[in-house]
């Protein structure tokens, strides 16, 4: 049965599933939904059009929902949906999305923030990322599945991590990182190939070896980027990961890591 402190404030017109536990001096706003066993510490804020899935934890201090940062936001309906099973640790921000950005903000489900993270407006988040504790993103970022982002990076407005991309602690992301790669400092440059990332994630020796022969050919050999990637869809073409990673540099905006 559901479970709410009786210091808790929670909105007439929120929904809470079944199991739910809120917890001493909480606030859930009018236009909340909370899944089923879902636990909302003590202190914390949910608030706007937020949907939270089940088994969501939130601990206490983290600020959910509440209006974004945005100078041209004016109170418009904008979201924000966080998937089942994800972990929002203490003083965690995430704001939802505006009218210029599309309107939503999204995590995906089983994905870590952990201490005084900041999800900015539009953002979209996937599943299973890790983003350690300080971290920043700015509005309109992307992170793919599986993607782990050490403790004090940035990652800059309309940036794009790649699935199962490591960035390191520190760091300042100014353009996008190519999948399964790594990279670390100001500004962030590519140090190698994700290989620990992608045994973790269940890839085989054979996976392994064909995102390895991409990365030769895209950054270690003197190729041009388009004559690179030319090359790959030639010599390397019917592998779902290496097709990943040459579409997802095929639509970069910003530039790749490199």
């Amino acid at each position: 049965m559901t479970e709410i402190h009786p210091t808790a404030i929670v909105s007439a017109g929120a929904e809470l599933g079944a199991d739910v536990r809120v917890g001493p001096f909480a606030t859930i706003g009018p236009h909340v939904r909370i899944g089923d066993g879902a636990v909302i510490h003590g202190h914390a804020v949910v608030d706007g059009w937020t949907e939270i899935g089940r088994s969501v934890r939130i601990f206490p201090f983290a600020s959910v929902g509440l209006q974004p940062q945005d100078l041209k936001y004016k109170g418009e309906k904008s979201t924000l949906a966080i998937g089942d099973g994800t972990i929002i640790r203490e003083t965690a921000t995430l704001h939802p999305g505006t009218a210029g950005g599309g309107g939503a903000t999204t995590v995906g489900s089983n994905t870590l923030i952990m201490v005084g993270v900041h999800v900015a407006h539009d953002c979209h988040v996937g599943n299973r990322v890790i983003m350690a504790n300080g971290t920043h993103l700015g509005g309109h970022v992307t992170i793919e599945d599986a993607a782990v982002i050490g403790a004090l990076s940035a990652v800059h407005q309309f940036s794009k991590v790649g699935t199962i991309a490591m960035i390191g602690g520190g760091s300042m992301v100014t353009r996008d990182v190519a999948p399964y790669c790594t990279v670390t400092g100001d500004r962030a440059r590519l140090v190698g190939l994700n290989r620990i990332g992608m045994e973790r994630n269940g890839f085989d020796e054979a996976q392994i070896d064909v995102v390895k022969r991409a990365f030769r050919l895209l950054f270690r050999s003197k190729l041009l980027l388009r004559d690179a990637l030319a090359r790959i869809e030639r010599e390397l073409a019917g592998s779902p990961e290496v097709d990943r990673m040459v579409k997802f540099i095929r639509d970069s905006e910003r530039g790749i890591c490199r």
